[in-house]
């Protein structure tokens, strides 16, 4: 089974704009931002979708969230962010790994799209 694009980043395979790292999670900056802070949180573990996450993965899903606020207030966002998961390529999921998008620095219109 081939590594996800996400896996290759965890493992540095592939260069990426590292923001934080610990050991259950890494954030990245989006290559393709839509907002002036465009940031992806993403588990360590793969979990190919939100759908997909097991009893066994709440600590990993509550870690995630809970990431998203320290980044954001090491960033100085000021409590103004969103966050945003895709679940499935309907959804707009492009990369079957989880991960949340973090968007700040402008306007965030509702509803989204």
């Amino acid at each position: 089974m081939s590594s996800t694009l996400f896996e290759k980043i965890i493992n540095r395979e592939i260069p990426a704009d590292i923001i934080y790292e610990d050991e259950l999670s890494i954030v990245i900056k989006d290559i393709q931002p839509q907002a002036p802070t465009h940031l992806l949180i993403i588990p360590k573990k793969v979990i190919p979708k939100l759908s997909d996450g097991l009893e066994e993965d709440k600590e990993t899903l509550g870690h995630m969230m809970l990431v998203a606020g320290k980044v954001a207030d090491l960033l100085n966002l000021d409590d103004t962010f969103r966050i945003v998961i895709n679940n499935g390529a309907k959804a707009g999921q492009s990369v079957f790994h989880l991960h949340l998008h973090l968007l700040s620095g402008r306007s965030l219109n509702w509803p989204p799209g």
